[in-house]
């Protein structure tokens, strides 16, 4: 899903002006303009730009980080922030989905997502996901309801990584409520939230 804000953040990434990037892409300045400020992008257009922003399926800027996911224990996952497409998962994240990874290998997951991902998504925004110090944030999901893809309920943190090419990968690992108040207190909670969160992990997303 390109949004703006993701557009504007890949660019500044890249050291890239608007002028350059509209160039780039056969558009105006004022076009790319509009993007960032929320306009939508039209379907050839919005290829386009993933080509621009998305992280190559193959490639050594994250080679390691992808063997890493694909042999730990924990249940995790790795996708091109831009658009979601899927880069490594955890024989125990496939498990979970019910389908290996090799099938979903650069395929975009966002239409398996469940509402409070969605909701979750919506506000990377306003949580600062964007800024140069892009704070790890997480929340609950529900079931999906995905007899494809399976997405079981838990509570999913995210965190963001700028790879040496510029492009970033966001990590989204299942964790417990008390690992993250005992390992991880900078971590951003989103709504929905749960009361068995310390309050004040809770009132950072208020």
């Amino acid at each position: 899903m390109i949004t703006g804000a993701s557009i504007r953040r890949m660019r500044r990434l890249r050291s890239m002006k608007q002028s350059h990037l509209a160039e780039l892409l056969g558009v105006t300045q004022a076009t790319v303009s509009r993007w960032e400020s929320g306009a939508r992008p039209d379907p050839e257009q919005a290829v386009k730009i993933e080509r621009l922003l998305s992280v190559p399926l193959e490639s050594s800027a994250h080679a390691a980080l992808r063997r890493l996911v694909e042999t730990s224990a924990a249940p995790v996952h790795l996708v091109c922030d831009a658009t979601h497409r899927l880069l490594a998962a955890s024989p125990v994240r496939e498990a979970n989905w019910g389908m290996s990874a090799l099938e979903l290998r650069g395929q975009s997951l966002w239409c398996f997502a469940s509402d409070e991902v969605r909701q979750a998504e919506a506000q990377l925004d306003e949580a600062g996901w964007y800024d140069d110090a892009a704070p790890a944030v997480a929340a609950w999901t529900d079931d999906n309801g995905s007899k494809q893809l399976h997405i079981v309920p838990q509570l999913f943190l995210w965190e963001r990584m700028v790879l040496d090419d510029g492009t970033v990968v966001r990590i989204d690992s299942a964790c417990s409520p008390d690992h993250l108040l005992r390992f991880r207190p900078d971590v951003k909670m989103l709504s929905p939230g749960r009361a068995d969160i310390a309050p004040q992990a809770l009132s950072r997303a208020a």
